[in-house]
């Protein structure tokens, strides 16, 4: 998809990547990933391990993954509403959810404005990005927010198994563990697993050239 400009009053504004969705993951090669930097022993003891009860829902359709991913994280707050109201909010189309933007406009409308976007510009994250993701993670999730994160490419979850959305797609991160070295995925294209654990890195770059809501 091509990539879009959006200004926006949030605090991030510049390139963000429209989001496709797929129903279920595809084997391909994965891309090397950023390696992130090992987590403090203080921080690791504060933060062993975090996971947030949700309402995992997968999504119905190649095109709802948007509505899918934002709802789960609603869930989180005691927020029950369909995945057709929250795609009527986001402005899902056939096309997709058009960026984490949008996640973040409809999370902040439901849940009182505490979200923001932040976007990871190369199509390779830093290790800054990385560990900007990693603090955000935990301080999203140690408030009860899981975080709503637009993706795409392909990489390999710690049980070895792959997950390719070459088109793009919206996942929840619902938990951490080990300092935040290791993220919560709830993927709701993947009913079969519907969560697993992936390192911050691969997450990291999964999202690169797009954005997150947290």
């Amino acid at each position: 998809m091509n990539p879009i400009v959006q200004k926006s009053g949030l605090s991030v504004v510049g390139l963000l990547v429209a989001g496709g969705c797929a129903l279920g993951p595809a084997v391909a090669v994965q891309a090397a990933p950023a390696q992130a930097a090992p987590a403090s022993s203080s921080q690791s003891d504060r933060h062993a391990e975090r996971i947030l009860g949700v309402d995992y829902q997968a999504q119905p359709n190649f095109y709802y993954c948007g509505p899918a991913a934002t709802r789960i994280a609603l869930s989180a707050q005691g927020k029950a509403l369909s995945q057709d109201e929250v795609a009527r909010l986001l402005g899902t189309t056939e096309a997709g959810t058009p960026s984490a933007l949008d996640t973040t406009r409809v999370l902040n409308e439901l849940t009182g404005g505490k979200y923001r976007t932040t976007e990871i510009r190369d199509s390779v994250a830093r290790p800054d990005q990385v560990e900007q993701l990693r603090r955000d993670v935990l301080a999203a999730v140690d408030a009860g927010r899981p975080v709503v994160a637009n993706i795409k490419g392909t990489t390999v979850d710690t049980d070895g198994n792959p997950h390719s959305y070459e088109g793009g797609h919206y996942l929840t991160l619902v938990g951490y563990r080990d300092g935040g070295d290791m993220i919560r995925v709830a993927d709701p294209a993947d009913p079969a697993l519907g969560e697993y654990w992936m390192s911050l890195p691969k997450v990291a770059n999964w999202i690169a050239e797009r954005g997150y809501s947290s």
